[in-house]
């Protein structure tokens, strides 16, 4: 059976609908960076997330090609997520879509070295005819965080937010938002194929003690 992340870190991909405090350690992504409105049809948005999936599903498949990377096992490709953040803006201002810079990310497996990534970008540039270099390997060690599983449509959010803030206030901590520290949401379902009302996003949120 196929090694599921979902499944196998919970705590980082289904956690409850009530806030709580995380340690995120260090992981590797496959990462494309931009700026601008998410909903714009066939934005930077939506061709970075076309990159993100190619290259994912390249490595996947490399179990059929003559290029196996040493210690593959069979996966299922981890879910989206998004880094995001606007200038001079503590969190995120969702009314001002058009002004977001966003980091997306998709999960590599352990076994998907700096090599093995290099590889993929060249062999799904060479199947696809398209150009790859937007994406990069990104390893990234998140930290102390407030994390909480958002039910609802995505401008919904804020309602969550505040619940987490609060909840991270009465812990004794503060949000930590700046370098390499952001609002991250991790998404469980594709939006085009999912009522909105029935649609979770984990939301995580960077945090550091107040005392």
């Amino acid at each position: 059976m196929a090694f599921d992340y979902k499944k196998e870190y919970k705590e980082f991909y289904l956690p409850p609908k009530t806030p709580a405090i995380i340690t995120v350690p260090a992981m590797n992504f496959l990462a494309v960076q931009g700026q601008g409105d998410p909903n714009e049809e066939g934005g930077a948005y939506q061709q970075a997330v076309g990159l993100l999936y190619a290259v994912a599903f390249t490595i996947k498949m490399s179990k059929r090609s003559d290029h196996v990377p040493e210690g593959y096992f069979d996966y299922v490709v981890p879910p989206l997520e998004g880094l995001w953040w606007q200038e001079d803006t503590q969190g995120v201002d969702y009314s001002r879509k058009k002004d977001f810079w966003w980091i997306s990310l998709i999960r590599l497996p352990e076994f998907a070295t700096q090599k093995v990534f290099e590889w993929a970008v060249q062999e799904a540039a060479r199947k696809k005819q398209q150009d790859f270099s937007a994406v990069k390997f990104f390893r990234w060690q998140e930290g102390l965080c407030v994390q909480c599983m958002h039910l609802g449509p995505y401008d919904d959010e804020p309602a969550t937010v505040a619940a987490m803030d609060a909840y991270a206030v009465h812990q004794g901590y503060e949000t930590d938002f700046g370098q390499e520290r952001f609002h991250h949401e991790i998404y469980l379902n594709d939006p085009r194929r999912c009522k909105p009302e029935r649609m979770k996003t984990v939301i995580r949120h960077p945090i550091r003690s107040a005392r």
